[in-house]
């Protein structure tokens, strides 16, 4: 898995951020400000960070795919796209093998679905590959 000091270089790859973003509940205040972000003056001395560790970052895994799985089914194009950014960013940091999956067939559903099967979540089309027609906008 990589260090947040390997993490800060990449930056952020989804258009809104929201990849990146949820890095910070595990930056420490203090270091903060070496991933570009700021706190406002009210929570400057409150930010508190979950420890960095495995089991934390797969538990917000474990959402973020549920939550991409969710944006991909109701074809939410840019949520669904922002949410496959997030999951392969994960990826990329617990560097298990899909850190170069990018197959963002049919709303992310593939990317989704890999991801949901190798850290056994829960994987919500089935044995579909996520690539079918049927998961397309009519």
């Amino acid at each position: 898995m990589k260090t947040l000091d390997q993490i800060k270089n990449r930056g952020a790859q989804a258009l809104d951020g929201r990849d990146f973003s949820r890095l910070v509940q595990f930056i420490p205040e203090d270091q903060l400000d070496d991933f570009g972000f700021k706190l406002r003056p009210e929570f400057i001395g409150k930010h508190e960070s979950a420890p960095f560790t495995r089991e934390a970052v797969l538990a917000q895994l474990k959402d973020d795919v549920a939550f991409g799985f969710k944006k991909a089914l109701d074809q939410r194009g840019l949520s669904a796209s922002m949410m496959a950014e997030v999951v392969m960013m994960w990826n990329w940091v617990l560097e298990d093998g899909l850190e170069d999956f990018d197959d963002y067939a049919q709303y992310g559903l593939p990317i989704f679905k890999a991801t949901a099967m190798k850290y056994g979540f829960q994987n919500l089309i089935g044995d579909d590959t996520g690539s079918e027609s049927e998961y397309a906008s009519d």
